[in-house]
């Protein structure tokens, strides 16, 4: 797994989309009639590359290329990451969507898509927005400024011959599975091509703890931390953490307390960085874990016993339980 790249949303960017889109209706109405379909606006609007790119790869840009034949409209609705939202994860080229498993981009894309004609009228805080996966979005207002899930909405209303594109910051995921088996997902390389999250998925087992994080009931924020942050533990300890089973070489009552400092059971359920605000959270073991600023679309995570605080790898992780946000540091109290 990369880290991400962190950035500031373009307004000259998003004027040039528009002015794209409308030379581009423009043409097509000039030459044909007929306005571009949902992938040629991808394809004319600048810095959607990626997405072209990963449309192609996870077979998906025929379906946007086509009117939708499960919709009276014909319409599709997408909420269409920039490239730099795919830069957060590392994917910066086409040839990085490789890093990716075929059916976990495929998976990843059609989360951004929803039948119908989907208008920025019906994007209101609190909203509930279909996808073509199953799981389900949610509109925040934060501020004045809407966001979806936890992706802030750039530009919308960009219509196409079937449907209609929504400009987003953020990559949207979700699991389809609970938290457990979302961090298990990830360990055995189903997303990503290397195994990530697995040193979490060995120290979840070791404290017997995979029942909690798959309870239905639940709705946990959880700050999960990679297989490097765990590496990196280990030096700070005198431990070495190689590889995921030399976690049981700590003590287990001490491992226990250290996960649940990355589990929150806040009010409102889990929550994607679009609702969260600077200030202290209590963790599931009773200790406090100071949040930082909201910049750029994510927040550092702090214990009182780092010494630097933890940044958002992967946020926004949306699971049947609860949300996950990947950190690149273990939270220490």
């Amino acid at each position: 797994m990369k880290n991400i790249r962190l950035f500031s949303s373009s307004k000259f960017m998003i004027a040039m989309a528009a002015l794209v889109v409308a030379s581009a209706f423009s043409s097509c109405k000039k030459d044909s009639g007929v306005k571009p379909t949902i992938a040629q606006v991808a394809v004319a609007m600048p810095g959607f590359s990626q997405l072209e790119a990963a449309a192609i790869k996870g077979g998906v840009a025929v379906v946007l290329s086509n009117k939708n034949p499960n919709d009276p409209s014909g319409a599709y609705t997408v909420f269409a990451p920039t490239n730099d939202a795919f830069a957060r994860l590392g994917l910066v080229n086409p040839q990085d969507l490789n890093a990716l498993q075929t059916p976990f981009l495929t998976n990843v894309l059609l989360y951004h898509v929803n039948n119908g004609n989907t208008l920025q009228t019906a994007l209101t805080g609190g909203a509930s927005i279909p996808s073509l996966l199953g799981p389900t979005k949610r509109i925040i207002n934060r501020g004045g400024d809407f966001y979806v899930n936890g992706s802030k909405i750039l530009a919308t209303n960009v219509q196409a011959d079937n449907g209609t594109v929504h400009v987003i910051d953020k990559v949207l995921l979700a699991s389809g599975a609970n938290i457990a088996q979302t961090a298990i997902f990830f360990a055995q390389a189903k997303g990503f091509i290397n195994p990530e999250l697995s040193f979490l998925v060995e120290a979840v087992v070791y404290c017997d703890l995979v029942g909690a994080l798959s309870d239905p009931t639940a709705n946990y924020t959880v700050f999960a931390p990679t297989n490097q942050a765990f590496k990196d533990l280990g030096v700070i300890l005198g431990v070495p953490l190689n590889q995921p089973s030399d976690i049981r070489k700590l003590p287990k009552d001490v491992v226990t307390q250290v996960l649940l400092s990355h589990v929150f059971n806040l009010a409102g359920g889990g929550k994607f960085t679009s609702e969260l605000n600077a200030g202290t959270i209590t963790a599931l073991n009773g200790k406090s874990v100071t949040l930082g600023a909201f910049t750029n679309g994510t927040l550092t995570v702090k214990g009182s016993g780092n010494s630097v605080p933890a940044n958002m790898a992967i946020p926004d992780v949306q699971t049947t339980n609860g949300v996950v946000h990947v950190i690149d540091r273990v939270i220490l109290n």
